[in-house]
């Protein structure tokens, strides 16, 4: 019977996908002006990801479009682009719902936007603690960090690096033709 239990544990830890999942990713944030949360160890375990710190008053800000396509583009290859608003620059609305505005209204932005949170330094929120670590903070809005979908932390592009840079489209096409 102790060998049955210990099989059966074994067989759920390894299909639930929880092994996969990263520490920086086992974590569960609200999304921006909502109530609802996502968990990303259940949510994208598995699948590549494009993670983007956001500000709506920011230079940067018309990128929302070049990751929107982004986002429409390679979403049926299983990439998971998401938005992380913040303020650390001092560029984003003071408040959630203009900030919502912004993206959802004027941008058109269908992929997740997280709550406005700290991605730089001791605040800095767990997702972004690890992708900090792991390839450097970001040192302005809408640096862009690709993970692949074991959860490896496999490029952080500055600020300047458009959505429809060759290089990150390129990183983007390896790991999203790594998943099917």
């Amino acid at each position: 019977m102790k060998y049955a239990v210990s099989v059966l544990l074994t067989g759920l830890s390894m299909s639930s996908g929880a092994l996969a999942c990263p520490d920086f990713l086992n974590t569960e944030m609200r999304k921006l002006s909502s109530k609802e949360t996502i968990n990303f160890c259940e949510s994208y375990a598995g699948k590549p990801m494009l993670i983007v710190n956001t500000a709506s008053n920011c230079g940067y800000t018309p990128q929302f479009t070049g990751l929107e396509e982004l986002h429409k583009e390679y979403k049926d290859q299983g990439l998971v682009v998401v938005g992380f608003s913040s303020d650390d620059f001092f560029q984003e609305e003071n408040d959630e719902q203009d900030a919502a505005t912004v993206c959802f209204e004027k941008y058109d932005v269908s992929f997740p936007v997280m709550a406005t949170s700290s991605v730089r330094g001791r605040k800095a929120n767990p997702v972004f603690k690890g992708l900090g670590d792991a390839q450097g903070y970001p040192s302005w809005n809408f640096n862009k960090y690709v993970v692949s979908g074991d959860g490896e932390v496999l490029a952080h592009f500055k600020s300047s690096v458009g959505p429809d840079s060759a290089e990150l489209r390129d990183l983007i096409a390896e790991v999203t033709s790594d998943t099917e």
